[in-house]
């Protein structure tokens, strides 16, 4: 613990004597996208293995629609949307993904939980998952899991990321929210929420990073995430949400970051050779 505190110390020594966090990479130069350089192997397994580790109720999360815990044909479109999204990122030089939606409703939520906990069975991967939706925090409920600390404390500088995550498996690190927070743009914008999105990226060089953000079209919270991540994925829900809200949604999304594409979710016209598959 010691070594890791030291890490973060250095690390915020070094931001402030060079002054203001780097903003993202712009569209055009993906791979200067990656963070400062990444400590040694050793510190970066040392940081992992410190986090404090949970484990999941798979009936509870199937309750809660996440399949992708265990390998199972109901995780089957999950997965194929979780490796989708790991290669055009990875081709990209990305490493920061925004799930948002146009409006409330749309299950984006369900589809960040169902990336990251299935990333949890890619032991070669790391991912992160941040729940940045702060008004209405919802994957500690769906998860089934309650952090000491939360996420505010932790991009405050008030907690280390070693005393607020939580560790699924070896390999997935949960950044979660108990309750709402009043003003939550006041905590996405300030300045400490960018270096320690940048100190935890460098501490634990995860190989991707998943921030569930608020609706876009409802506050302008997200705006305030969008600046931060390399690329988001609009989540919309079939036969709910309309077409003038996708457009503006995507219009407003690209103005701060890359779109990386868009998800339909509760779709039940897919055939029957589409639905589950085995070899």
């Amino acid at each position: 613990m010691e070594k890791l505190q030291k890490a973060l110390s250095k690390a915020r020594q070094d931001r402030a004597a060079q002054g203001a966090a780097p903003r993202r990479a712009a569209p055009d130069t993906p791979a200067a996208s990656a963070a400062a350089r990444a400590p040694a192997p050793s510190a970066t397994d040392a940081a992992w293995a410190g986090l404090a580790p949970i484990e999941l109720d798979d009936a509870h999360l199937t309750e809660n629609m996440v399949m992708t815990y265990s390998a199972r044909p109901d995780a089957n479109p999950f997965d194929v949307l979780r490796t989708k999204i790991f290669l055009a990122m990875r081709e990209n030089g990305w490493k920061r993904l925004a799930v948002t939606s146009p409006d409330v409703g749309c299950g984006k939520t369900t589809i960040a939980c169902n990336l990251a906990v299935g990333f949890a069975r890619q032991r070669e991967v790391r991912a992160m998952l941040f729940d940045t939706d702060l008004r209405r925090p919802n994957i500690s409920k769906v998860l089934g899991c309650t952090p000491e600390h939360d996420l505010p404390q932790m991009l405050s500088g008030e907690v280390s990321p070693q005393e607020q995550f939580l560790r699924l498996r070896d390999n997935v690190a949960l950044s979660l929210t108990r309750s709402p927070v009043e003003d939550p743009s006041q905590v996405l914008l300030a300045n400490s929420t960018a270096r320690s999105l940048s100190e935890v990226e460098t501490l634990f060089d995860p190989d991707i990073m998943i921030f569930d953000l608020p609706p876009m079209l409802v506050t302008d919270d997200a705006r305030a995430v969008l600046k931060n991540v390399d690329c988001a994925l609009i989540v919309v829900r079939s036969e709910k949400t309309r077409m003038a809200r996708l457009d503006q949604c995507e219009r407003e999304i690209a103005e701060y970051t890359n779109v990386l594409g868009v998800a339909l979710n509760d779709c039940r016209n897919v055939s029957r050779e589409d639905s589950h598959y085995g070899y």
